[in-house]
């Protein structure tokens, strides 16, 4: 029971929050860096190209504070030098998001060694960098996964990509339970179909910006402020798995 004055629940700051984001050079975690760095979060990306690195340093320097560098994730130990990296540039991590991820087609489509990268990059990744943050953070810390919608699109060319989502899923809610007694939190944001460089070269620039007009498809921002949702409420709550779909998708 609450008193009158108390019936509006508090928000966390993220001002001084110090960020590491897998994927954060494009796309849904280009959004999130910038979206907390203009918060007054710390942010630190990692990426893969060096155009995409530098483009959006500068992109997100123009609101905050930022840094970043270049790991594929896909690789042994990157992970581990990844998660180095951002605790060098700033001086330990509070919140870790897992997004680095890349599209997968069916598992009769796909050679041996392009699934095991989809599921390295996709889903080994996200494992690993949550055991290395669970083992450095502090108490008050944030994991933060981002999964899929296509999770729960069983079609014939979503197998590989399917299942990973799908893993994520029981995973976060799992680690959720391990480590919400050590005052870290778990969180998994699913978004549905998300203008980005994943969608293509089958959905054009163009084609991207008319869906999301139309509200056939989200933009990469509408996923960071979910972010900054789950990442603002008090300690005692969890946002455990949050949803994000565009108004008129309507396979998931």
């Amino acid at each position: 029971m609450t008193d009158a004055p108390d019936a509006h629940t508090a928000v966390l700051p993220l001002n001084g929050r110090r960020v590491a984001i897998t994927g954060g050079t494009t796309g849904i975690g280009r959004a999130i860096a910038r979206l907390l760095a203009a918060d007054g979060a710390r942010v630190f990306i990692g990426g893969t190209e060096p155009a995409h690195l530098d483009e959006a340093l500068h992109d997100i320097r123009e609101v905050g504070q930022a840094d970043g560098a270049l790991f594929d994730l896909s690789a042994p130990d990157n992970v581990a030098a990844f998660l180095d990296a951002a605790d060098a540039a700033l001086g330990g991590y509070d919140v870790v998001v897992a997004n680095a991820a890349e599209a997968a087609s069916g598992l009769s489509e796909m050679s041996e060694a392009e699934v095991r990268h989809a599921i390295s990059l996709n889903f080994t990744q996200y494992l690993l960098l949550a055991h290395r943050a669970a083992e450095a953070m502090a108490p008050g810390g944030d994991i933060v996964m981002i999964g899929s919608t296509s999770a729960y699109v069983l079609g014939p060319h979503s197998t590989v990509y399917a299942a990973i989502k799908h893993g994520l899923q029981g995973f976060s809610i799992a680690l959720r339970r391990e480590l919400g007694g050590k005052d870290i939190r778990v969180a998994l944001v699913e978004p549905g179909k998300t203008g980005s460089d994943m969608q293509m070269p089958d959905v054009s620039p163009a084609e991207q910006r008319e869906q999301i007009e139309a509200g056939t498809m989200l933009r990469a921002e509408d996923i960071a402020v979910g972010v900054q949702y789950l990442l603002t409420q008090p300690r005692r709550t969890v946002i455990q798995r949050l949803t994000i779909s565009p108004r008129v998708q309507e396979e998931e």
